[in-house]
């Protein structure tokens, strides 16, 4: 483990001991971003990568200068920012350009959600949603996840919006799809699924649900607990519980 990935884990663990985090990913045009709204429209601490990801490649990053080195003035555009279509087109058809510039932005971009996650710590949230299109694939973050959920929908679901979205082909949709994880397989590493194939009616549904099951949870305060426990040791935590229940 890198010795930036080893900083972040120790400061998330200390920060985990009393609050939980939730994993949100999907695929492209699965229809996660219609889930981040209602979330967002129900209250939810939501913690962005893609937006992230494009203030790390901003020309004031580190992040910057490094993929423009590694991938040469020709992503530029001509205010000096870098062209997201063209840098886009090279790393879909190439999956060793992808890993280089994941490589690159990952760190960064996890330094990043750190401060969202501390700024949500301090603010007293339960629990904080992280919005991360590539949570399985990454692996780094999944660790902290005591919630993972995945935004599915049905593949020629996904291919059409995808083409009507963004004016791809057929071919040129597919092989945007095709370089992700498939959702069949994320499906099967995640603890919730929301099926977005329908109507944004059913969707809201199974986002309220599962946003119940989130707010009613009590992991939040058995993280306390344990927290407090390795602080104080299980004597003087049973000394604290009881404490409470006599006032």
């Amino acid at each position: 483990m890198a010795l930036m990935d080893k900083l972040i884990f120790l400061k998330l663990s200390t920060i985990l001991g009393k609050m939980f985090l939730v994993g949100l990913t999907g695929g492209i045009a699965s229809g996660k971003s219609t889930v981040v709204t209602l979330l967002q429209e129900l209250g939810c601490a939501i913690i962005d990568a893609d937006v992230i990801a494009r203030q790390v490649v901003q020309p004031y990053f580190q992040a910057y200068r490094r993929i423009v080195h590694s991938f040469g003035p020709e992503i530029l555009l001509e205010s000096g920012e870098i062209n997201r279509e063209a840098l886009g087109n090279i790393i879909f058809s190439q999956p060793e350009k992808r890993q280089l510039l994941n490589s690159i932005t990952h760190p960064e971009i996890q330094k990043e959600m750190l401060k969202q996650i501390l700024k949500y710590f301090v603010l007293g949230y339960r629990y904080v949603i992280l919005d991360i299109p590539l949570l399985f694939e990454s692996k780094m973050l999944t660790r902290f996840m005591k919630h993972t959920v995945v935004v599915y929908c049905d593949p020629q679901v996904q291919l059409s919006r995808l083409m009507h979205r963004n004016g791809l082909t057929q071919t040129e949709a597919e092989v945007r799809i095709f370089a992700q994880m498939p959702l069949a397989q994320k499906i099967k590493l995640a603890d919730h699924i929301i099926d977005n194939s329908g109507d944004t009616e059913a969707t809201k549904k199974q986002v309220l649900k599962l946003h119940a099951e989130l707010e009613n949870s009590l992991e939040f305060l058995m993280m306390r607990l344990l927290a407090i426990a390795a602080t104080v040791g299980v004597g003087g935590l049973m000394y604290l519980l009881v404490q409470q229940l006599v006032r």
